[in-house]
């Protein structure tokens, strides 16, 4: 059979033209050019792909993430907070009170919650926020997973397929992650979160572990990472200042707020990294930083203060916060994660 070989740069002849075409007609379309690469992969996906349930694969994938983007897009500049736990855990248990409490103190504070919208510790933090501060990522299972009582019918309850989609969402929305004890959903959920931020694929954010006072599941976790993982040279020391251990909802909540004391969010501009700050800091403390942190610089490397860039001109919302611009060598994200509480300590 012959078909049309398909680029995304504009030399497809009249496809390009049929597809710009399209794009005009349904009106109201954002980012036509990535709108447009979108349009062609679908196109030789069909091309390419004779297993159907691949194309399903992709299909269900793409209807997930749009769905996905439409309902937290209109919170997007509200702070969220990703509470991961037992499903199991039952109502009266002393960790589901605490995780109850976590929950009404993270509203108190500003933040709405993400759950994965069943019950256990899930139904326990969304019961403490409230519907109306809580979003459900739910997940199709054939037991154990079904919408808690307060999150049935919540316009922000979102049900996935595919757990890989259901991830995305969990950390592409979070400010924080919070984790209460757990099963191998919870453990497999803790260290993926933890490898993304080790290899910086997610920014730097709160990743806080929760135990009951005199608790010691997440203390044996980390003691069998300092005597497996760090004495077989697995991990570096500096992986342990990307996650805390609290034993309490007060220093759990201290935690995420202390992180974004100055520290307002990160991004990459031509190779440099990018630091927004709600309040500036001195010049002394530049060079008090440049001195303490030179290890993760490249060579002659600097940081240093800064207006905004030309190619941040597609957040407007931030272009009034000072910011602090490094020669980052994009490897020690451990030491990142240091310096971030170092910049909130002045």
């Amino acid at each position: 059979m012959h078909f049309m070989k398909l680029n995304f740069t504009r030399n497809n002849g009249p496809m390009d033209d049929s597809i710009d075409r399209m794009i005009e007609l349904a009106g109201g379309i954002n980012n036509t050019e990535i709108i447009r690469e979108m349009i062609l992969t679908a196109l030789k996906a069909g091309q390419e792909n004779y297993e159907k349930a691949d194309l399903k694969l992709m299909n269900s994938t793409l209807k997930e993430m749009r769905f996905t983007s439409k309902i937290f897009g209109p919170y997007r500049n509200k702070r969220k907070v990703t509470v991961f736990g037992s499903a199991r855990t039952q109502p009266g248990e002393p960790v589901y009170k605490m995780a109850q409490l976590f929950g009404q103190k993270l509203v108190e504070a500003g933040y709405m919650v993400i759950t994965g919208g069943g019950g256990g510790i899930m139904q326990a933090v969304n019961e403490g926020a409230g519907p109306e501060h809580s979003f459900g990522v739910n997940i199709q299972l054939p037991f154990e997973q079904h919408p808690n009582p307060t999150l049935e019918g919540n316009p922000r309850l979102i049900t996935y397929k595919y757990f890989f989609n259901r991830k995305v969402a969990f950390l592409k929305e979070a400010s924080a992650v919070a984790l209460f004890p757990g099963g191998f959903g919870t453990l497999d959920e803790a260290m993926e979160t933890l490898t993304l931020i080790q290899t910086g694929k997610h920014n730097p954010l709160p990743l806080v572990l929760l135990d009951e006072p005199g608790g010691t599941y997440w203390a044996r976790w980390i003691k069998f990472f300092h005597e497996e993982l760090l004495a077989e040279g697995y991990i570096n020391a500096s992986d342990f200042y990307t996650f805390e251990r609290v034993d309490s909802v007060g220093s759990a909540v201290e935690r995420i707020n202390r992180f974004y004391k100055r520290y307002h969010s990160l991004r990459f501009v031509d190779k440099k990294l990018v630091i927004r700050l709600s309040s500036s800091i001195s010049e002394q403390a530049v060079h008090e930083l440049n001195e303490g942190f030179r290890d993760i610089l490249l060579p002659q490397g600097r940081i240093c203060l800064s207006c905004p860039f030309p190619a941040e001109e597609d957040e407007p919302e931030l272009a009034g916060f000072p910011r602090l611009v490094i020669d980052f060598n994009r490897k020690d994200f451990g030491i990142l994660r240091k310096l971030i509480d170092a910049i909130n300590e002045y």
